[in-house]
């Protein structure tokens, strides 16, 4: 129902064309990235937390890696990732899935300052098999995150 969701979700946007269902796509962001035909750092890396117990999703690019030391400044509490069997009852879509769109009601979403370097990005399409094509500017859009963090490691801007 996940897909449908995020479908219907587009399609009220008039953007019903940018999700894609793919003949396959993989499980991790490099397979992601060869069946989309781009870079592993342009798709868009959404993971679920739990923030003072509510579910919350940080989207970041698929090059960066959560930094413990920056999330903890950021919210105040050690990270703790919903446990996978949770995922799909807390945020709505099943892991793997999780994108920032057609999820579930009070879930926040906070968008992470490392995909900024790029104009467009990939996110999941609510199915193990199905992405987005969304610049920079729609992915805040449609996301409607809270904020802007900076909570990674791992990814460089002109050679940082």
């Amino acid at each position: 129902m996940s897909y449908e969701n995020v479908k219907k979700f587009f399609d009220e946007a008039g953007m019903g064309d940018r999700v894609v269902v793919r003949e396959h796509i993989g499980d991790t962001v490099e397979h992601a990235a060869e069946a989309i035909g781009c870079k592993p750092e342009h798709i868009v890396k959404t993971m679920s937390f739990l923030l003072d117990g509510d579910p919350a999703l940080i989207c970041m690019a698929g090059d960066a890696k959560v930094n413990n030391t920056k999330y903890k400044a950021c919210f105040h509490q050690k990270a703790v990732m919903i446990p996978g069997e949770q995922v799909e009852e807390l945020i709505g879509h099943v892991p793997g899935a999780v994108c920032p769109f057609a999820i579930c009601e009070g879930v926040k979403v906070y968008l992470d300052i490392s995909l900024k370097r790029f104009s467009t990005v990939y996110t999941a399409g609510g199915s193990l098999n199905s992405t987005v094509k969304l610049t920079l500017e729609e992915l805040e859009k449609f996301a409607a995150p809270q904020c802007w963090i900076d909570v990674c490691k791992g990814w460089f801007v002109n050679g940082d």
